[in-house]
């Protein structure tokens, strides 16, 4: 006696069908910016009451690495290239606020000449300055004060480092 099995496999789901089901996540790019004294940039934006790293949301189609380009010359008005990545950073859902993903670049040095083009957009940032590596994480939110000295020791070891909610994981 044989027994055959039939078995019968579910209809393929149009890959576009399965992609749009996928789970969503915010992702931004930040991009960390010096001086030649190595001081750190921050900004100070107008629509909250606290000091923030450049960058911003990554566009729908927009590569990590587009959007630090984009953010800076949207913020600071300068052309210029990120460096490498220093770390991913993975946020977990807050009140207000889904999960999300940020990619930090080290923008490297700004000469005297760039820091003098600086041009801040009105109706986004009130102001910037460049602080010391402790001073600035003093003037930013927890969250953002841990990312920033996290990437800190990242760029010093000339490493990449994956973060959640700014701490180094494992």
């Amino acid at each position: 006696m044989t027994s055959e099995t039939t078995s019968q496999a579910a209809p393929a789901v149009p890959v576009a069908e399965f992609d749009a089901a996928l789970p969503r996540k915010r992702m931004a790019s930040t991009v960390l910016l010096f001086d030649e004294s190595d001081r750190v940039l921050v900004v100070e934006p107008t629509y909250v009451d606290f000091m923030e790293l450049p960058g911003g949301c990554v566009e729908l189609d927009e590569s990590p690495r587009q959007a630090a380009i984009r953010e800076v010359k949207e913020e600071l008005g300068l052309d210029r290239d990120p460096g490498r990545l220093l770390a991913i950073d993975w946020v977990p859902p807050r009140p207000g606020r889904s999960e999300g993903l940020i990619a930090v670049f080290d923008g490297g040095r700004l000469t005297a000449q760039e820091i003098a083009g600086i041009r801040l957009p009105a109706d986004e940032l009130r102001s910037y300055a460049f602080l010391p590596a402790a001073q600035a994480a003093q003037a930013l939110p927890d969250l953002l004060a841990r990312r920033l000295l996290s990437c800190l020791a990242a760029r010093d070891a000339a490493t990449t480092v994956y973060l959640e909610n700014g701490s180094l994981t494992g």
